[in-house]
């Protein structure tokens, strides 16, 4: 029997492909398409609002849902999130957040659903960007304090925060290694008299412009050498396939708040 899941922000950019990719896969039926209470397209059918002519003519945009899910996965807004979070609490359906630019009170209590209902909160679903932080880890121990760590993001103009979440877990991967306190150690781009660079500093830098799907570009600089690691999404596809990896993870996992990589099969 298919995997059946949900989409809150079904009309996003995200929503639409994780449907189209989910269209490709037998052991999966979306049976649930959720966009904001006064959307004016609330009641109207999804495949025909987001140009998918492969999902079933009966599957309508909603502003919840009814019925059991195995797994809803979440691409919306912080306000769409939480409405997410208290209907799968409702009705221990497990969750996956993709949604960035979350507050810390969110982020909490995302944490503590994991007591009740399986959950992973992903800044990045994608298998590549996953790989990437392993990789940055390992690079950050093996060169040690020595070289300068620098990281630059480039997405689309229409992204709404800043920097990506993605980027912001590139930073916390080196913080560890280091042992360093991001807090006080992340610098968000440079101006001014800014002064000579501290050793201990993360350089945070982001880019906006076009429809740059995402670049992550990390650079590792020391007095003679410089290393570059480097992760570019041609389509949300790669995004939107992860996604539905990991809701396959969710759909038979225990409660939990669990981690990308574990639901990705990296760890």
């Amino acid at each position: 029997m298919p995997l059946s899941f949900g989409l809150s922000g079904a009309l996003g950019r995200m929503g639409r492909r994780i449907a189209a990719c989910a269209a490709d896969e037998p052991d999966l039926a979306l049976a649930a398409a959720v966009i904001r209470p006064d959307h004016p397209a609330v009641g109207t059918p999804f495949g025909a609002v987001a140009g998918l002519p492969a999902l079933p003519a009966g599957l309508r945009l909603a502003a919840s849902w009814d019925g059991r899910l195995d797994c809803l996965i979440d691409f919306s807004t912080p306000a769409g999130t939480r409405a997410a979070l208290d209907r799968c609490l409702a009705t221990r359906t497990p969750l996956l957040v993709g949604t960035t630019g979350l507050s810390p009170d969110l982020l909490a209590d995302l944490a503590a659903a994991g007591a009740t209902i399986p959950v992973v909160v992903a800044p990045n679903t994608s298998v590549g960007v996953n790989v990437l932080l392993h990789l940055v880890a390992a690079a950050t121990r093996a060169l040690g304090p020595g070289y300068d760590a620098e990281i630059v993001e480039a997405h689309h103009r229409e992204k709404k925060d800043a920097p990506s979440g993605t980027a912001l877990r590139i930073a916390q991967v080196i913080a560890e290694a280091r042992s360093l306190d991001l807090a006080s150690d992340l610098v968000h781009g440079r101006r001014g008299a800014a002064g000579p660079r501290r050793p201990s500093e993360i350089g945070l830098h982001a880019v906006r412009g076009g429809d740059i799907v995402g670049e992550h570009t990390i650079f590792f600089s020391a007095l003679g050498d410089r290393i570059e690691l480097t992760h570019r999404a041609h389509s949300r596809d790669t995004f939107a396939r992860g996604a539905l990896r990991a809701a396959r993870f969710l759909a038979a996992a225990p409660a939990g708040a669990h981690r990308i990589e574990v639901a990705l099969g990296l760890a």
